[in-house]
């Protein structure tokens, strides 16, 4: 480790200690100081202490890391501009499900859930700055069991258990192949760092090892996207789990996901993308990435079509999104990511936002939130009607939101990739099934909207807490905001990008 300037790690790492320090904080503080306390009382400064955290790590992240990468060696831990990026997006990620938790986390252990959720930020920022395959498998794992944990934190809920069990033993699985697969790129390259990886390779072709590793690799990154068939686990615990839980499993972890499978992939094996484009096949990540969106695409659209359950609908939505977020990977060029990473921001803003409204129906409701049970929403409580509305066809991809240019320019990415229309196929399908998720969208907003209360007389406003009024909103403001000045954001990260090597 010699040469490895631990001052500048520690300041380039400092978002991330900063996060950490507020977790112990946040446990500390309810466990010594506020168990005397109301509940109510207790969610209320403990959250207000997560959110500081955030804040800080916000500005630290943005002010306080320049020139970080050069010093850091062989380390494999990065601030460049994709990674400040992303960990600039799951900070404000994290700071929304607090602010659900505050209000819609049904549990005494405030201070456990609270630091839960913050030590998962911290593994998935690590994972947005991860150059080297031990600090992904290690930042995967870190995340990976946090979340395993908060879906079945509601111990009085058996499903809960179970899903989160049927989550720790898939991902198990899928960790295992991760790393079997790291250690065959390692037996063939020599090193553990993308970038050396990458020149381990070099222009020789790529034999059955490292074949092999390569798929074993993106088989365990496409179990943290949810893309099918490794999405198995999402419908199970985006059911079960805790509101707040659900969401930041829906939107953070896809969003250090996607960012750790291209640098993987654009970063460490860029000799193996291959050509996915019709009448021009040749064998590599590209093709495998258009077989698993074509599959996530058409089984989560046509999964969510039958749900009656809202949770469950959120969750094949997730598996049909990771579909269109891996057309910016097939693409294989800096354009391609700019719209994957933009895309799965905007995704990430309107999963939060959905998962708040379907906190507030469970609250008023009780138990899971069916379709019915959002009937005469727009009647007990317009402004939350109007947020619903704007996450979910924002996730339908209807102008002017961000949904919208999301998927718009992946598709321009996939058509201009390498000056030929030989992703057209893929595009055209992506389209067609974008089309059918508009119907199961619209099947939510029917009720919102047009269907009246469940019982004559029962058009009482709801009494909804702040907590989550300014979570919906600041999500719902982000989606639209996004949505009016695409241009700029992805210009932005496209400067982030050229800065970090791809």
């Amino acid at each position: 480790m010699g040469g490895v300037n631990y001052g500048a790690l520690m300041r380039g790492a400092a978002p991330e200690l900063i996060v950490l320090a507020t977790a112990l904080v946040v446990l500390l503080a309810d466990l010594a100081g506020l168990r005397g306390v109301s509940l109510r009382v207790r969610w209320l400064l403990t959250g207000l202490m997560s959110w500081a955290g955030c804040g800080v790590a916000a500005v630290v992240l943005l002010h306080g890391t320049t020139g970080f990468q050069a010093a850091t060696g062989p380390l494999g831990f990065a601030v460049d501009g994709l990674a400040v990026w992303v960990k600039g997006v799951v900070l404000l990620l994290s700071a929304l499900t607090v602010g659900l938790s505050m209000a819609s986390a049904r549990t005494r252990h405030v201070g456990e859930y609270l630091a839960l959720i913050l030590l998962g930020t911290v593994g998935l920022m690590v994972l947005a700055g991860a150059g080297d395959l031990l600090m992904v498998f290690l930042a995967l794992e870190l995340s990976s069991l946090v979340l395993y944990v908060l879906t079945g934190f509601d111990k009085e809920r058996g499903e809960a258990g179970e899903a989160a069990l049927k989550y720790f033993l898939v991902g198990s699985v899928a960790a295992a192949f991760t790393l079997y697969g790291m250690s065959l790129l390692y037996g063939v390259t020599g090193t553990t760092r993308l970038e050396g990886m990458a020149q381990g390779v070099g222009g020789a072709p790529m034999g059955v090892t490292l074949w092999a590793g390569l798929v074993l690799v993106v088989a365990g990154l496409a179990f943290k996207v949810a893309a099918a068939p490794f999405h198995l686990w999402a419908p199970d615990a985006y059911q079960a789990a805790p509101t707040p839980s659900a969401a930041l499993i829906a939107s953070g972890s896809k969003v250090a996901a996607f960012a750790v499978l291209v640098r993987v992939l654009m970063t460490g094996l860029p000799q193996g993308a291959g050509s996915a484009g019709w009448g021009a096949w040749v064998p590599g990540w590209s093709v495998l990435l258009a077989v698993l969106s074509v599959v996530s695409l058409v089984w989560g659209n046509l999964a969510a079509l039958v749900q009656s359950n809202v949770r469950r609908l959120l969750a094949y939505s997730a598996v049909a999104h990771a579909g269109y977020g891996l057309l910016g990977l097939v693409a294989q060029d800096r354009a391609g990511v700019a719209a994957l990473m933009y895309f799965a921001a905007t995704y990430a803003l309107s999963a939060v936002g959905a998962f708040g409204v379907v906190s507030v129906v469970e609250a008023q409701r009780g138990g899971q939130a069916r379709l019915a049970d959002f009937a005469g929403l727009s009647r007990r409580a317009p402004g939350v009607a109007l947020c619903l509305m704007v996450f979910l066809l924002s996730l339908a991809g209807i102008p002017p939101l961000a949904g919208f240019f999301g998927k718009f320019y992946l598709f321009v990415a996939a058509l201009g990739s390498g000056g030929s229309l030989g992703l057209l196929w893929l595009v055209i399908l992506a389209v067609a099934l974008s089309t059918v998720s508009l119907y199961y969208y619209l099947l939510v907003l029917k009720e919102a909207w047009v269907r009246s209360p469940l019982s004559e007389g029962d058009e009482a406003g709801w009494e909804i807490p702040w907590q989550v009024r300014v979570t919906l909103w600041v999500a719902a403001l982000g989606v639209v905001l996004l949505g009016m000045f695409p241009s700029p954001v992805l210009r932005s990260l496209e400067s982030a990008l050229a800065g970090s090597g791809l």
